[in-house]
């Protein structure tokens, strides 16, 4: 891929993963949105190195200001209890960009097992900052089973949904896209 075509495609990714921010569906504690079907794609059609890069340039810019989180933006953003979650994104769009780019085959069933890897990780980022974050710095404490229900119960099977989802979609764009 040209330098030129990287470049664009890290942008759009940050876009989509902006907008994806503000389509949302309400539930309690953690807002479901798109972004997570969004940072999963630049993971599957980026890589490792250049779809984490679109996560990470969306969160910088969040923190710089730029209302483009689900609930705002701003540096305060890193005491709200969901930042964590856009931590996770980061590192779940690496692991599963990783775990894409050494696949032998390229099945849908493949790319779900790495958009499963990368929902762990963010799972595990997004439930330990919130943990730490209520019951350590903003005084406002949550024990470990309604932190796993609201947290976790109430999420995963929206996010298991779009797992599969962007597992089919790569599926299909990938071979348009030449990536």
């Amino acid at each position: 891929m040209t330098k030129t075509k990287s470049i664009i495609y890290c942008g759009l990714f940050t876009a989509l993963i902006a907008v994806g921010a503000f389509i949302k569906i309400p539930i309690p504690v953690v807002p479901f949105t798109l972004q997570y079907l969004f940072t999963m794609l630049a993971g599957l059609l980026l890589g490792s190195r250049r779809g984490s890069l679109s996560v990470i340039a969306y969160v910088i810019l969040g923190l710089a200001g730029l209302p483009i989180f689900s609930e705002g933006g701003g540096l305060w953003y890193i005491f709200k209890p969901s930042f964590g979650y856009l931590i996770g994104f980061c590192a779940g769009t690496f692991l599963t960009g990783y775990l894409a780019e050494h696949m032998k085959k390229k099945t849908v069933l493949h790319y779900l097992t790495a958009n499963l890897a990368g929902l762990l990780v963010v799972y595990a980022c997004g439930m330990i900052y919130y943990y730490v974050i209520c019951n350590y710095v903003i005084n406002t404490p949550i024990g470990v089973w309604p932190l796993f229900l609201y947290c976790f119960i109430l999420a995963v099977p929206g996010d298991i949904a779009l797992s599969i989802l962007a597992a089919v979609l790569v599926k299909r764009i990938k071979p348009v896209l030449e990536l």
